[in-house]
């Protein structure tokens, strides 16, 4: 089950703030406060050493500090390619924005179509300048107008608008499927960080550790990637949910304030 919990913490390093657990499990503990910035942490036995990594993922997932310059993970350069890999819709070889793999692409909020140079409430489309006053996606007063609308309509999906045809933001079954049902590799290729995500049938695709933005400012870049889903978070329609991942650590069923700039990689059947 998951944990949905707030606490006051007055006195430390990060000040007077609120934060909300997103991930609680036995390793890791994510929190995030009302603006959308994110602290993770990883429980560490007394045996660990302080350079000992732990993870949960599956056991085939591997871990690589080698730096690979030949993707070949495409059969041409032209992209974006359609890559199945065998878990059902097949999945773009590289980002809304980027013309190779591992180019980091755009930063969009969730259901906007364009990027800007400011990410928080007050650039929000769908709002009135804080996440109370939502003016679409909203099944709850508490944070604005209620139109019961959970799932991302074609004509906000940011992969529909900039690439057409099928393409479109996947939904977090879909996520899921590719968190779950693939092998993952930490790898660097062409000196960009990431994963290297194979699935069942042999064939890959490799997601970039783009970080976020949030305001005008970059986040977690080169150490952990946030890619969107096209459903809201239905407890705090606020928020949207998002494949989450860092070098050790991967949530296909997280979700964050719907107003930050995160990466977009689209699918279609």
């Amino acid at each position: 089950s998951r944990f949905l919990t707030l606490f006051y913490n007055p006195k430390n390093s990060w000040g007077d703030r609120v934060y909300i657990v997103t991930t609680l499990t036995e390793k890791y503990l994510v929190i995030t406060d009302l603006d959308g910035n994110t602290h993770s942490f990883r429980k560490r036995s007394s045996q660990q050493s302080d350079n000992q990594q732990s993870d949960n993922q599956q056991s085939d997932d591997k871990q690589s500090d080698t730096s690979d310059n030949s993707p070949n993970l495409c059969p041409d350069n032209n992209h974006p390619h359609k890559i199945d890999l065998g878990i059902g819709v097949k999945f773009a070889c590289c980002n809304v924005g980027a013309t190779t793999p591992v180019e980091y692409g755009n930063y969009y909020a969730w259901g906007e179509k364009i990027t800007k140079s400011n990410y928080n409430w007050n650039t929000y489309k769908w709002c009135n300048g804080s996440y109370y006053t939502l003016t679409k996606y909203c099944n709850s007063r508490d944070y604005g107008t209620v139109d019961n609308k959970t799932q991302l309509e074609p004509a906000d999906d940011a992969a529909r608008a900039n690439w057409g045809g099928t393409w479109r933001i996947p939904t977090i079954d879909e996520l899921e499927r590719l968190a779950n049902n693939c092998a993952w590799t930490w790898t660097t290729l062409n000196n960009v960080n990431g994963y290297k995500v194979t699935g069942p049938n042999g064939k890959s695709v490799f997601l970039p550790a783009a970080g976020y933005c949030l305001e005008t400012h970059l986040g977690s870049v080169g150490s952990g990637g946030y890619y969107w889903a096209s459903s809201i978070y239905t407890s705090d329609a606020y928020c949207a949910r998002v494949l989450h991942f860092s070098s050790s650590y991967r949530e296909a069923y997280d979700y964050r304030h719907r107003c930050l700039g995160h990466s977009v990689r689209p699918v279609t059947e």
